[in-house]
């Protein structure tokens, strides 16, 4: 992502990372697709107005304007399922979150604009999300009392807007211990959210790994692990070789390693660049995208590595942004929305 930061991988330094994954792990149940939305008037968070589809496909909305073409939520391409709004900020106090709405970088988009847009949104079936991170993220979950606030923070935005869940998508590290504490102390407030995850590729290596062992801990809440296969450079795949980003044996040989490594398929999804300006580098075309989801559901259209079974519940993709999308006149969503959609 353009604000995210690029990480160089030391291959070398992995390959005993890659090698440690306990093959063939039980895989557990699918995400979150509660379909209760709760009505009651002390908690007014309205979440699982409708399921996250078998196959969805995941965007990041930019409440910033960096070149790419400003959107009003109304404006986001209809084949996204999941619309993550990116960012929340953190306040002064460890770990609390606050939304703030861009409106004057958004050309006097008014918070009752936004508030009416997500409600229409999630009429149209669509789960509307906030993204707690980014490039420039600072937020700390280290102990219980941020876990506490974490928590407290994330449902009070939902109360405020109607958000359905969050992503998370903390670039600089994180506690598995208290992140996984926080998630599941909001999925007790909110059941029936959606929660999605945004690690790079090298948060993703080994089940050793925070980021990891937080998908696996939470792994009966979670709806998705959008991994960002980019701004990494080469990485392993889960058969210990070197594969270069932008190619189907780059998404596939990683995406390999989650499926393996105790994620169930419908909790795994291929993170991409919406075009060759939204990422430092990484950037694969959306037929890559297509061949890489045909290799993973189907073991058709692979490269040089192939999956030793197929996972056709595998949940779909995910891209950096829906601004970028509609500045490259939306191919990204209009290739890979219908495919994703049309899998088994």
């Amino acid at each position: 992502m353009t604000r995210k930061r690029c990480i160089g991988a030391a291959v070398a330094a992995l390959a005993a990372c890659a090698l440690a994954l306990t093959g063939n792990a039980t895989q557990a149940n699918a995400g979150q697709t509660d379909t209760g939305r709760s009505d009651d008037a002390a908690f007014e968070v309205a979440v699982g107005s409708a399921a996250v589809p078998k196959h969805a496909v995941t965007g990041y909305w930019q409440n910033f304007n960096n070149g790419a073409t400003v959107q009003k939520l109304a404006d986001v391409q209809s084949d996204y399922d999941i619309i993550a709004v990116a960012f929340a900020d953190a306040t002064g106090s460890p770990g609390e979150v606050k939304f703030n709405l861009d409106s004057a970088g958004l050309g006097g988009y008014t918070v009752d604009q936004f508030k009416a847009d997500i409600k229409a949104k999630q009429a149209d079936g669509k789960s509307v999300i906030l993204s707690v991170g980014g490039e420039k993220g600072t937020v700390s979950v280290n102990d219980a009392a941020s876990a506490t606030a974490f928590a407290d923070s994330v449902y009070a935005q939902m109360q405020e807007y109607g958000f359905d869940g969050v992503d998370i998508d903390l670039e600089n590290g994180l506690n598995s211990t208290y992140m996984s504490q926080a998630l599941k102390s909001l999925a007790q407030k909110a059941p029936g959210l959606v929660i999605t995850m945004a690690p790079q590729t090298i948060d993703m290596q080994s089940t050793s790994n925070e980021y990891f062992k937080t998908a696996l801990n939470i792994k009966d809440i979670l709806t998705v692990v959008n991994m960002q296969y980019y701004n990494s450079g080469s990485m392993l795949g889960c058969d210990g070789k070197v594969y270069s980003q932008g190619t189907v044996d780059f998404l596939t040989g990683l995406a390999c390693i989650q499926l393996e490594g105790g994620l169930a398929p419908s909790q795994v999804g291929l993170g991409t660049p919406a075009s060759s300006r939204a990422a430092g580098g990484g950037y694969a075309e959306p037929s890559v995208v297509n061949a890489a989801l045909d290799c993973l559901a189907k073991g058709t259209n692979c490269g040089s590595f192939k999956p030793s079974k197929t996972y056709p519940d595998i949940r779909g993709a995910m891209t950096w942004s829906t601004n970028w999308d509609a500045t490259a006149g939306s191919s990204w969503s209009k290739t890979v929305g219908p495919h994703v959609h049309g899998l088994p």
